[in-house]
Formats: structure tokens, C-alpha cells, sequence
């Protein structure tokens, strides 16, 4: 993982990308046809009220998967945690693919999600081990969807308010949670003016930092429309070359207890941060 510092339209800011264990390894319906049985898992429209069911449930655990592919060469990142819909705040152990052969492997880093900033705990690269790196969400050319190696919870879901082309495509099990999957795509720019409050910042940068503000998606929704699983598909450049990610989020356990407490200020690293 590289934290770069980068200047743009005169605003500085720290943008947190994979690119660098990309390059590493490299080296080695409109409403669609669901049957209309009355459950809100089953109805279309309820994909774009997924993120107020996730208001409603309280919290869950999460595991997260974030597949990247650039120039021939594809990596996966993977997260587990918890996330509290109510405070808009998450945990997630995030661990990096392995070096190639010989090379030392990366130590999970801890990520703190919450309505504004991206905490991140082992972040390497010159941080000391006792301290956090902080980022402004709304200061992120991606919003925060792709940055930390994964996709905030309720920012997937506020994603999917701006749903169109909904297309039902089976009743299935996940899991052992019997679920409705659709299809569609999103808009980006939409989608940040119907999101709530807290997701609009973020959202908005998505918007203006991504090459194209349609993103393809598949939900999975259970029979009280929570968002079991959700995976979208995004694309930017990277330094010149057109990354493509897909980034998958399970949602499991609703009503656990999830305890997120932000780093004090002392806690935060306030040093450069190396490329």
C-alpha cells in the first residue's frame, strides 16, 4: 500500500492506492421479472432503500474482498470487522496479498471507517507502529471506495440509492440466508445527491474523481431487504494505466455488538508520509 501526497486544484491531500502491490507482484430494466410475493427482498425498488434497512438492522459483521487488476496483473485485498450503521462507524482488519517469493509479508493493517476519515493503523512506510494515519474522505479523488483496500458498508449501500436498470436473477441461498439477487448499474454524481447527509461529501469527490460515474452492480437481498451481499465493479486510472476493481462486501450477524473508538489527536501520525 502507497500513500502518496498529492496537489490538486490547489487543495493537498493524501491519496491511499494499491497500485504499488500491483506493481509488485507483477514483478514476479427497467424493475426486472421478480415474482411479486409482497416480501421487500423481492421487490426491485428495495435495492435502492438497501442502505435505510442497514439503518434499521443497527449494525452487522462484514467481511470485504477487493479484487484489482492492472496490466495483466490481478491481486486480492481482504477485510473482516464489524460496522455500526447508527454511528456510521466500522473496524476492519485489512490484509494485503503476499510479496512474491522471498520478499517479507505485509502486516495487516488495521482501518477505522467513520462519516468522515479513514483511520489506518500499521500503515508502514515510515509511520510509527504506535501511531494512525488519518485521510479525509471528502479530500479523496475516489470518495474512500476504493482507497483503503475496501469499500465502506454503508457507503456500498448508499451507493445503490441511484439504481437503475434493476433486473431481477434468481432466488438463491447464501450462506444459509435465503436471498433475492438483482442486477444493475449505479451513477456516482446521483447517487451522492440522494445519499444521507454523512455520505454526500465522499460521494461527491467519487463523482468528480472517477473517469466514469456508472458503476455496474450485483445485491443480494434477504427477506427483510437488508443488503446481504453487494459487488460493485469500478474503473479509474491509476498513473496512467486503467485500473479495474470489483469490490465485494458480505454483511452477516445484524444486531452485533460493534465497538469503534477513533485514535485520540496524539495517536494520529502528523509526519510525511513516504511515496
Amino acid at each position: 500500500m502507497v500513500v502518496q501526497q498529492h496537489r490538486r486544484r490547489g487543495v493537498a491531500f493524501a491519496v491511499v492506492t494499491m497500485a504499488g502491490v500491483v506493481a509488485t507482484t507483477a514483478g514476479c430494466s427497467g424493475s426486472g421479472g421478480a415474482a411479486a410475493d409482497e416480501r421487500p427482498g423481492s421487490d426491485p425498488a428495495a435495492v435502492r432503500r438497501a442502505a435505510d434497512a442497514l439503518l434499521a438492522a443497527g449494525s452487522s459483521k462484514a467481511s470485504t474482498s477487493m479484487e484489482m487488476a492492472a496490466g495483466g496483473t490481478r491481486v486480492t485485498i481482504r477485510g473482516e470487522g464489524g460496522y455500526d450503521f447508527g454511528k456510521r462507524m466500522g473496524r476492519l482488519r485489512v490484509v494485503l496479498p503476499k510479496e512474491p517469493a522471498g520478499a517479507s509479508e505485509h502486516r495487516p493493517i488495521t482501518e477505522l471507517l467513520s462519516p468522515s476519515a479513514l483511520y489506518m493503523k500499521n500503515r508502514g512506510a515510515g509511520v510509527p507502529a504506535d501511531k494512525w494515519v488519518r485521510v479525509d474522505s471528502t479530500t479523496l479523488e475516489d470518495g474512500n471506495l476504493v482507497t483503503g483496500g475496501a469499500t465502506d458498508p454503508l457507503t456500498a449501500a448508499e451507493l445503490l440509492r441511484a439504481a437503475r436498470n434493476v433486473t431481477f436473477v434468481a432466488e438463491q441461498d447464501l450462506a444459509g440466508t435465503r436471498v433475492w439477487h438483482y442486477k444493475g448499474v449505479t451513477d456516482i454524481g446521483r447517487a451522492a445527491k440522494a445519499a444521507s447527509a454523512y455520505a454526500r461529501g465522499a460521494l461527491g469527490a467519487a463523482a468528480k474523481g472517477f473517469g466514469e460515474d456508472v458503476v455496474p452492480f450485483d445485491a443480494y437481498l434477504d427477506d427483510a431487504g437488508r443488503l446481504r451481499k453487494v459487488r460493485h465493479r469500478f474503473s479509474y486510472v491509476n498513473q496512467g494505466r486503467t485500473v479495474a476493481v470489483a469490490s465485494t462486501t458480505l454483511l452477516y450477524a445484524f444486531g452485533e455488538r460493534v465497538a469503534v473508538t477513533l485514535p485520540p489527536q496524539g495517536d494520529i501520525f502528523a509526519g510525511e508520509i513516504k511515496s
